[in-house]
């Protein structure tokens, strides 16, 4: 039997009360399951910088009273704290938040194995997401996951020369003087390259900086 020492930091009581009988489902004889609980960012902050165990899983809200005195304001930064720290310990992250912009950035700067909106949170979610943890798998709830298959149906895939060229653009260089950069190509032939990039994204009026702009969002640059 295996002992998992799990950290739940939430200011919400039912949500730990959740996570601990989610736990109680599995069978004593393959996993023994060791909590320890935190209820703010202050308490979360203390048990992760003066540990009683080397955690194995964290249970973490997004949303939670903020310690500014150590400049822990969220549950992010708990989680990188917390990365730092334990860096073999499996985040679970779960936030009230559920605009795209917010998940992508949760994903980019914490990548943690589990992400869970609350409009999602169900016992079965719960109970999902532990399962999935303990098979070293990722488990994202429903809202994530439609929101990462957008992410990717609106990426718009772009050769090597194109990328070159918005790498230029997006350093400042004037697309006269990108050929300078990329001795392959003639200026004429950046410019073409521009146009073709512009009427692919259906902006054939912006502006190169707005190309740019739109080129981050769509995944093209390098």
């Amino acid at each position: 039997m295996k002992n998992i020492n799990v950290l739940i930091v939430d200011d919400h009581p039912f949500i730990i009360l959740g996570y601990k009988n989610g736990m109680k489902l599995y069978p004593k004889k393959k996993f023994e399951f060791t909590t320890f609980e935190a209820t703010d960012c202050k308490t979360g902050y203390e048990i992760i910088t003066n540990p009683p165990v080397e955690f194995d899983i964290a249970f973490l809200d997004i949303s939670m009273p903020a310690y500014p005195e150590k400049n822990i304001l969220s549950g992010e930064d708990l989680a990188k704290l917390l990365k730092e720290k334990m860096p073999l310990c499996k985040i679970i992250l779960l936030t009230m938040h559920d605009e795209r912009l917010k998940v992508e950035k949760v994903i980019d700067e914490i990548n943690p194995i589990g992400l869970i909106i609350k409009s999602d949170l169900t016992f079965e979610t719960m109970k999902l997401a532990i399962q999935s943890v303990l098979q070293n798998q990722f488990y994202y709830s429903d809202a994530v996951n439609n929101y990462l298959n957008l992410m990717q149906s609106e990426i718009v895939y772009t050769d090597v020369i194109n990328k070159q060229i918005l790498f230029y653009l997006n350093k400042g260089i004037d697309a006269d003087d990108v050929a300078l950069y990329i001795p392959i190509l003639s200026s004429q032939y950046v410019h073409e390259r521009i146009a073709e990039m512009k009427e692919l994204l259906e902006i054939p009026e912006a502006t190169n900086e707005e190309l740019v702009v739109l080129a981050k969002q769509k995944g093209m640059m390098l």
